[in-house]
């Protein structure tokens, strides 16, 4: 147990210092993108008192998935490339809904 406390510092030393390029600024980026869109959906929630997905949620789903993606790309991840892949498809496909049908409909519509 005592070698992990040894070794600990020096894996994060590794993996935070030693490894910091511009492609982690790009991954934490990306993160924080797909942070704000739990964000801006509490936050829409709580306002209306229901659950409720504004579009800004879903370009910043967009805007974090395709950088996910790129940085999962130079990676060569391929758990990570098709996580976000897939999950670009669903984004652009709710977004596209809400484009055409000109408005947000909540759960309690349907």
């Amino acid at each position: 147990m005592t070698e992990l406390f040894y070794t600990l510092p020096t894996y994060l030393h590794e993996v935070f210092v030693l490894k910091f390029d511009g492609w982690i600024v790009l991954g934490f980026v990306a993160q924080a993108f797909f942070t704000m869109r739990f964000v801006v959906q509490w936050i829409a929630s709580e306002r209306a008192r229901k659950s409720v997905f504004p579009v800004a949620f879903w370009f910043f789903s967009i805007g974090g998935g395709v950088l996910l993606l790129i940085y999962a790309l130079y990676r060569r991840d391929p758990v990570f490339i098709a996580g976000q892949g897939l999950g670009l498809v669903v984004y652009i496909r709710n977004l596209y809904f809400i484009i055409i049908t000109g408005r947000q409909t909540s759960s309690a519509d349907a």
